[in-house]
């Protein structure tokens, strides 16, 4: 048996050891040092926005994002029902209510022709998911919200480097939020960011993050804020990644080819789409089975020959927190039951990806 080929891992080839020790060896451990500012400048740099404003973790970015923003009690926020929990959470957070739109049966992303039956005088924010590393088809998202006056915030978690008609993730809607946890395209074990062009914004979340203590009058705080800042030495793992981020995303994207071409005619319902406007960031590389198939037989099958999986994210109104909610979402639900996240990062070789895919296929026999 040969070893256990996970799901996901970080790869880190790179300037992470030596970024860290420098952390270590000046004593700038915690959330000041010159790294932080570096982070931040690369990645706004290939985000292409203006700002780029770290924090702890993906989760507290949406939250940053939307209270920056002014999302409160009374207001909506509109999710798509597939996801991960926390881009409903943190509508939560800021006291407002989540609204679930279904997805896309193709790209498995917020589907836009489902949005404007959702939206109310109340929607204040629309947060479009690009799952799975795919963009969500951003420009009828952005009419629909304009013409609601509602802000667009992208949750790219699982993005980065993906484009929309030839732009970067990030930079189409009002902000968008990133993950920078250890299975993430770019990692810094925990982490997060926020990038916007707009400069209030900016200055919002930058307070916000930092308690909103006073910056002319040390441990005054004039409003409630959080404590969300990076680490020093979370942003210097981040800099050395971000130097090698091309070759992540060509990586990724080579692993993506080889599934393609070994599972070529296999009896699943689905492989990863990439519209013709899109730049897919394959965070994973996921299917979906076909119904007369048991997607956790297959999975402990696969986790038999040493191949760990992923199911699909329930539906957000599955859960118990948002189980009461009354909407309609077949196609989350449908996928969610059939999904399948493969073996993807950088790491892996084409000798793993054939031999998942072969172990995959024994599995229809």
């Amino acid at each position: 048996m040969r070893d256990t080929i996970p799901v996901a891992a970080p790869v880190l080839r790179g300037n992470e050891a030596e970024y860290v020790t420098d952390c270590i060896e000046s004593t700038w451990i915690s959330s000041k040092g010159d790294y932080i500012d570096v982070f931040e400048d690369k990645f706004a740099d290939f985000c292409q926005t203006k700002h780029a404003v770290s924090c702890s973790n993906g989760t507290v970015a949406l939250h940053l994002a939307l209270e920056a923003f002014g999302v409160g009690d009374g207001d909506e926020v509109v999710v798509p029902d597939l996801t991960f929990i926390s881009t409903a959470n943190a509508a939560k957070y800021c006291g407002a209510t989540p609204v679930f739109v279904d997805v896309d049966p193709d790209t498995w992303t917020l589907d836009p022709d489902n949005l404007e039956a959702v939206m109310t005088e109340n929607t204040a924010a629309i947060i479009p998911v690009h799952l799975y590393g795919h963009p969500v088809d951003m420009d009828p998202v952005i009419k629909i919200a304009d013409a609601y006056d509602a802000v667009v915030i992208e949750d790219a978690a699982e993005a980065h480097g993906a484009e929309y008609k030839n732009q970067r993730v990030g930079s189409i809607g009002d902000a968008a939020t990133f993950s920078f946890y250890g299975n993430k395209i770019v990692t810094t074990g925990e982490g997060g960011m926020v990038v916007t062009d707009n400069d209030l914004i900016n200055e919002r979340l930058r307070r916000l993050k930092d308690l909103c203590m006073d910056p002319g009058k040390r441990y005054w705080f004039p409003e409630i804020g959080y404590n969300y800042r990076m680490t020093n030495i979370q942003a210097a793992i981040g800099c050395a990644q971000m130097e090698d981020i091309d070759w992540h995303l060509h990586r990724r994207r080579e692993i993506a080819e080889w599934y393609d071409s070994y599972l070529n005619g296999v009896n699943v319902a689905m492989t990863p789409v990439e519209r013709e406007w899109a730049e897919h960031a394959y965070w994973m590389y996921s299917i979906v089975l076909e119904d007369t198939l048991s997607r956790d037989a297959v999975m402990s099958k696969l986790e038999s020959r040493g191949i760990e999986t992923r199911p699909f994210f329930y539906p957000m109104t599955s859960m118990p927190p948002y189980k009461d909610t009354n909407c309609n979402t077949p196609t989350s639900a449908t996928l969610a039951k059939s999904g399948i996240n493969l073996p993807t990062w950088a790491g892996l070789s084409k000798n793993d990806i054939k031999y998942v895919c072969q172990e995959l296929i024994n599995c229809f026999q």
